[in-house]
């Protein structure tokens, strides 16, 4: 299959003996960028899809359809492996097997489904889970929509933050014994609660934040952690650049004076523009 290679380099770094950290795409230029850097991998998360493709804050306002398209995009102009942030799966069971089905045609190479209760009920301000054995029903609706078996699912808890460290645990045992890949933790706060999960769980672990004595990557790896997430950093620094550079012209700042901005040959570098041309040449007769 085409994507195969990508998810198989993605599930190399979880079968791996070390911790990487991905990084945070959202659109075609920030994924070639991370490429072209020498990233093992691309996190595309629930929030930065939302603020990219929508404007919206993470509300879970975005559809099935529009995260898709938006990682078909990814997929089409680099061949970065991406793990996708797939929330709750967009509904029930059945609608997480079909989301697992597009995800899957759009390119990724591995998706997370979640147990958060999404969107938020009526008249809660906390954030609920669904019950255990919902999240279950998740977790194999995820992998019986699968088609191809190099596909990485996650099983992902948020219980580590919402309930406590042990409803954490025993979450992630039953996905474990679903079946799914590997195990996915937000909201864990400490040394403590890590070498609990490990030393309860047998997959590999994917850390989606944590406080600053987490940050040791050769700790991480030996308490099984695959992947630590850094945050969304990159996406809060193109908004910050766009507003910035939007403000002084707006304000009168002659273009030429402004800072800051892309290099020609870094442009160039990122819209692949030589190999453009190449094509130019061969199919159309071009000449540069």
């Amino acid at each position: 299959m085409a994507f195969r290679s990508r998810r198989e380099k993605l599930r190399s770094v979880l079968s791996g003996g070390t911790c990487v950290h991905p990084g945070s795409v959202y659109d075609a230029i920030s994924i070639r960028i991370a490429e072209d850097l020498g990233f093992p991998l691309g996190m595309f998360g629930g929030s930065v899809a939302s603020l990219a493709v929508l404007g919206d804050p993470d509300v879970t306002l975005i559809t099935l359809t529009e995260l898709a398209e938006q990682m078909r995009r990814m997929s089409r102009a680099s061949t970065l492996p991406v793990l996708v942030d797939a929330d709750h799966g967009y509904g029930n069971a059945l609608n997480v097997r079909r989301t697992v089905q597009e995800l899957e045609m759009a390119g990724a190479a591995g998706l997370t489904i979640e147990d958060t209760l999404l969107p938020a009920a009526f008249g809660e301000a906390r954030t609920q889970l669904i019950s255990l054995e919902e999240g279950v029903g998740k977790m194999k609706a995820a992998l019986d929509g699968r088609g191809d078996s190099s596909l990485v699912i996650m099983g992902r808890t948020g219980a580590a933050s919402i309930t406590s460290i042990e409803d954490a645990i025993r979450r992630a045992q039953a996905y474990e014994a679903t079946g799914v890949d590997a195990l996915f933790f937000t909201g864990i706060k400490s040394r403590a609660e890590l070498e609990a999960v490990a030393a309860s769980t047998h997959l590999p672990i994917v850390l989606g934040g944590a406080p600053e004595e987490l940050n040791a990557i050769d700790y991480l790896a030996r308490h099984r952690v695959r992947i630590a997430l850094q945050g969304h950093a990159p996406v809060a620094a193109a908004t910050r650049a766009v507003y910035d550079t939007l403000k002084a012209l707006r304000e009168g700042t002659p273009s030429k004076a402004l800072g800051g901005l892309a290099s020609a040959e870094l442009t160039s570098r990122v819209m692949r523009e030589a190999e453009v041309k190449a094509r130019g040449g061969d199919f159309l007769g071009s000449k540069t």
